[in-house]
């Protein structure tokens, strides 16, 4: 059987991705709305009812317009906008969250795809808390670097126009209230919201989440092998997927831990630094910000949704 999508959004960064990694597919016809007839709201309510699986590339207020033209109870919904990712009624994109995430995604009707910046904080929080290594009342910290592709249109042209002059690390989300803190609090399982700062590198896309962790602050302190055996275990038995633990390693420094590392892929690495003597650690997490963090995991939803490998059109 045809799979009839369509990619509401399709000519923004998110929807070309999306677009490229699906435009092969046998399993797949893909929609489109003629260019005159983008504006046209009943031709946008046509095309949505009409499709299996619409996958909505679109700022919050256009996605949820989108979302209220579906009359029917057929059409599934993967929403790679912020606009439901802690809404009622949605299940969230990271399949591999938990070892039942994925068959959750594969039933749902509507699905969240995750922001780029939570993912790489909720593959390590998670498993964490969960198995008491971390209260959920812990005030995290979180940084990282993701490449300027992440700012959208406007960004990638400003860096792109400015070529070797672009401001090769810049902080941003000052204020403190980053638009994925709702999300990466939900579904790390925190208590509150972590103190975020990340930054845009003058380079095109991948990225670098890194998570410190003061241990002389807990009751109980945890070993640098524990955190990475309660990391490792979680991942263990979760089917499939996309995402690995590397060893525990006592390193200065790790070439691998290259933001760009898994460019052009849906994979995700996991890494535990620790000092059990000073009681401190950190996390870091490397993967695409287009791929895992955006196209990738929409595809990987519409995969798991459509009932086929969730790794088709997808490079590890």
């Amino acid at each position: 059987m045809v799979a009839r999508v369509f990619i509401d959004g399709e000519a923004g960064t998110t929807g070309l991705q999306i677009r490229e990694r699906l435009a092969t597919r046998r399993d797949i016809e893909l929609l489109s709305i003629p260019d005159h007839l983008r504006k046209d709201v009943s031709a946008k309510a046509d095309i949505l009812n009409s499709a299996d699986a619409a996958i909505l590339c679109l700022p919050d207020a256009a996605a949820k317009e989108s979302v209220s033209l579906i009359s029917n109870d057929t059409t599934r919904v993967i929403d790679a906008s912020t606009a439901h990712r802690v809404a009622d009624g949605w299940e969230y994109g990271f399949a591999e969250m938990d070892k039942s995430q994925s068959s959750r995604i594969a039933s749902a009707t509507r699905v969240a795809n995750p922001g780029c910046w939570p993912q790489g904080v909720i593959a390590f929080v998670r498993p964490l808390i969960a198995a008491g290594l971390l209260p959920a009342d812990y005030r995290l910290t979180v940084n990282g670097i993701s490449g300027y592709s992440g700012g959208g249109k406007s960004m990638i042209e400003a860096y792109e126009k400015a070529g070797d002059k672009a401001n090769v690390f810049l902080p941003y989300g000052l204020s403190f209230n980053h638009k994925h803190l709702p999300e990466m609090k939900r579904y790390s399982t925190l208590e509150n919201e972590p103190l975020f700062v990340p930054a845009v590198g003058n380079y095109y896309k991948g990225m670098l989440t890194s998570v410190p962790l003061q241990l002389s602050t807990l009751d109980k302190v945890p070993t640098g092998a524990e955190l990475h055996a309660a990391i490792a275990d979680h991942f263990a038995v979760v089917p499939g997927g996309f995402v690995d633990v590397a060893p525990l390693a006592d390193l200065e420094r790790a070439g691998e831990l290259s933001p760009q590392t898994h460019n052009g892929t849906n994979g995700m690495s996991l890494h535990v630094f620790a000092n059990d003597a000073r009681a401190q650690a950190v996390l870091i997490a490397t993967y695409d910000n287009l791929g895992k963090g955006a196209s990738g995991a929409a595809v990987q939803n519409l995969n798991l949704m459509l009932g086929v490998d969730e790794t088709t059109s997808l490079a590890a």
